[in-house]
């Protein structure tokens, strides 16, 4: 009867993890076989090839060259030698040899069955985060009529029926119009944040230079009234998405104009500097709160904050977007701050395709 195909991939796959248990302490006894001339005893060699067996081989082929090894060193290496005879004076010698190599195959067999169900998991980690981003996209994108429905309408009701209203009658309404608004921008931030995972990048070579002035252009129309020292280097061409890193630096940027807003003149410096292997880090330095360094690990997650909203407005989403664009850029994204005494964000990029 012929063999299907997942059938033949299964015995190639046998002949290959047990005649590597063979070859392998082949090698073993070729070595100790040599060693042996200069009146030497070695098991480090055995226990080398079972270990090897053990992690690429599988416990099945481990037991083989567990097997294999123990009637090979009962018959070469173990008195009277040249036959499976074992003296009563050899016998603790032989119980330390199988003792070791057992332990040495249990523990590469363990290693590899938790490195192997690691990656299960990991498997399952990541199609569980796919669906999570599909549902959370889904739902972010149905919720924006609705939102935009309630702005509109409370508009067109605070509009049309002002005369009607009494004080407090405004404030509900203004208060209605506000949290909407609050939710529509953290149904947008939402959207965006989850389409970075789903986008498919367009990577050429960036001009940071050019990206950083266009931001700037953005961002200096809501510092009207303002006393701020920018200082900017001149920044390196670097390979990425365009509008990712546009993005990126939007939010880096807008949060240090954001977090400087107490003082009378704020400062923020754009700068880089050179790393090995065609690396770059891009920081973004300001003079503003900062935050406390214990509580780092919270800045990149979604919806953390560490400022209450009623001293500085935003979703809590901005910091995570920018971390998803530098990790898909392959680079690391990370800050250093002290409470009242400014923040400093950095993120590493690749200067060219080759990276």
């Amino acid at each position: 009867m012929a063999w299907s195909k997942p059938h033949l991939g299964i015995a190639r796959s046998a002949v290959l993890r047990y005649g590597l248990a063979v070859l392998s302490v082949s090698v073993a006894f070729g070595g100790a076989l040599l060693i042996e001339r200069f009146h030497l005893r070695n098991i480090t060699l055995f226990l080398c090839a079972i270990a090897v067996v053990a992690w690429y081989g599988g416990t099945g082929a481990a037991v083989l060259a567990l097997l294999l090894s123990c009637m090979g060193f009962a018959y070469f290496f173990v008195e009277p030698s040249h036959t499976l005879y074992i003296s009563r004076s050899a016998i603790p010698y032989f119980i330390l040899f199988v003792l070791f190599t057992s332990l040495v195959t249990r523990f590469s067999a363990v290693r590899r069955r938790v490195e192997r169900e690691l990656l299960q998991s990991r498997h399952e980690l990541e199609a569980s985060n796919k669906e999570l981003e599909a549902f959370a996209y889904s739902v972010s994108h149905d919720l924006r009529a609705p939102v935009r429905h309630m702005v509109g309408f409370t508009e067109l009701l605070q509009r049309s029926n002002a005369s009607l209203l009494n004080d407090k009658s405004q404030r509900y309404v203004t208060v209605i119009l506000e949290s909407a608004k609050r939710m529509g921008n953290l149904i947008d931030d939402l959207l965006a944040f989850s389409k970075i995972s789903r986008v498919e990048q367009q990577k050429t070579l960036v001009n940071l230079d050019q990206v950083v002035k266009e931001v700037l252009s953005e961002v200096r129309q809501e510092t009207n009234g303002r006393d701020i020292v920018w200082r900017i280097e001149p920044l390196p061409v670097c390979y990425g998405d365009r509008s990712m890193l546009r993005l990126a630096l939007v939010n880096l940027i807008s949060n240090a104009v954001k977090f400087t807003r107490t003082r009378a003149q704020a400062e923020i410096e754009i700068g880089f500097t050179d790393q090995k292997h065609d690396q770059v880090v891009v920081f973004i330095r300001d003079n503003g709160v900062g935050f406390d360094m214990k509580y780092v690990n919270k800045l990149f997650g979604v919806f953390q904050r560490l400022h209450p909203p009623e001293e500085f407005e935003g979703t809590g989403i901005g910091l995570a977007t920018v971390q998803r664009i530098v990790h898909r850029h392959g680079g690391r994204v990370w800050a250093e701050g002290l409470v009242d005494r400014g923040a400093t964000f950095y993120f590493s990029l690749s200067k060219s395709q080759g990276d």
